[in-house]
């Protein structure tokens, strides 16, 4: 690596034992090499669902890593060949961990005219920037946003609840409503707040919602819940400010199975557009495409929620597949998925967008080249930012 001792230091280091010197140098080696592979995840898919795990921070936290990585760098000292063989790793190291900044960067650049493109210019948020390098570092500074807690449903065998987050703007205002990943069968409301508190303060009512949750409650109940949630803002929308002529349905993983489902499923009052975040959209190809099974056992999973096997209920995995239902007065919709998702295919997107396409549906599909099930844990990463950009300028357009 690259020596930056003075030549007093340089000299001090060889008065050393040799055995103790050997052993330095091997740990360095050995760390060097470690965050090496690490970095790997940063262009390849997770094997794994630990390994899943840390692919979402390799690619969302990738400066930190690359910080670790410049710090192995400059204070790693290798003689001879060792040096050289170190630098080299290390350089290969950083330049893998900013991969996924310099794509999003170069993404960002595009962003805003595909946007115009597809949905249409929308000069009211064209200041803001896709992608910025000092955001990633030191966040947003968006205000946390405490959401109040409502009973939507009163069932005493299930009382469901929902958090609301009241936008920061006066007046009547846009609703988005979100639904939380979780396979189905776990997760609750309080599921990545972050992006919540962000639309309240750019205007709009956020409400994140529970619904009933598989193996107990099986397709399509969430759905229902979904109807009843919206029903509860309905009536209460004179206190809690809400526009009833402008909802939109977001979720995420199973929750964005739901989102689209409850969407395309029946013609909903005010419901204005959906936001697909890595969602299964083809409930039949994707039992017949399953996930790595070290990663997850997903046609377990679907099992769970749809009431057995596809081949015993054929029938629930066509009625809870969204893009059955998609028809030319399907909503407007925005598709946002990683090409390196090991939960939830990427393929599930594009054939979502097929056949949004072939109906002559608006929408937008955002897609991310390095980006894992799960990015937007990070509202401040690569896929974050552009992901929030993108829902914002989304919101904006189907909401005026």
């Amino acid at each position: 690596m690259i020596n930056i001792f003075t030549d007093e230091e340089y000299a001090y280091s060889f008065s050393k034992p040799l055995p103790v010197l050997q052993n330095r140098f091997m740990i360095r080696l050995t760390f060097t090499i470690l965050f090496l592979l690490i970095s790997l995840l940063a262009i390849f898919k997770a094997p794994t669902y630990h390994l899943w795990l840390l692919a979402i921070g390799v690619a969302e936290y990738a400066w930190v890593f690359a910080t670790i990585t410049v710090v192995l760098l400059f204070t790693g000292f290798f003689p001879g060949k060792q040096q050289l063989a170190g630098t080299l790793l290390g350089i290969i190291t950083l330049i893998l961990y900013l991969t996924p900044v310099i794509r999003a960067y170069s993404q960002g650049q595009h962003l805003a005219a595909a946007i115009d493109n597809t949905l249409g210019n929308d000069p009211a948020i064209q200041s803001s920037q896709p992608f910025s390098l000092t955001t990633m570092i030191t966040g947003n500074h968006q205000k946390t946003i405490l959401p109040q807690t409502f009973t939507y449903c009163t069932d005493t065998a299930c009382p469901l609840h929902l958090d609301f987050y009241p936008s920061q703007a006066a007046g009547l205002r846009p609703c988005v409503i979100v639904i939380h990943g979780g396979s189905w069968s776990s997760g609750d409301s309080k599921q990545l707040p972050e992006l919540n508190s962000y639309l309240a303060n750019t205007g709009y009512h956020v409400a994140s919602i529970n619904y009933r949750l598989a193996p107990v409650y099986q397709s399509p109940l969430p759905v229902e819940d979904v109807y009843a949630a919206m029903n509860y803002l309905r009536t209460h929308s004179a206190e809690l400010q809400i526009d009833t002529a402008n909802f939109i349905l977001l979720g995420r993983s199973a929750g964005a199975q739901i989102a689209l489902l409850a969407a395309y499923r029946q013609p909903v009052p005010g419901l204005k557009g959906v936001i697909d975040f890595y969602g299964p959209a083809d409930m039949v190809w994707g039992y017949s495409k399953p996930a790595n099974p070290w990663v997850m056992d997903s046609r377990k999973v679907m099992e769970n929620y749809l009431g057995g096997t596809y081949t015993a209920v054929p029938e629930n995995y066509a009625a809870s597949s969204p893009i059955e239902f998609v028809n030319k007065s399907s909503v407007p919709t925005l598709i946002i998925h990683g090409e390196h998702d090991v939960l939830v295919a990427y393929e599930h997107s594009t054939r979502l967008n097929k056949k949004l396409t072939e109906n002559g549906i608006k929408h937008f599909f955002l897609s991310l080249p390095w980006a894992n099930h799960g990015f937007d844990y990070n509202l401040n990463g690569p896929g974050g930012q552009l992901s929030t950009y993108t829902v914002e300028r989304f919101l904006h357009n189907v909401t005026h």
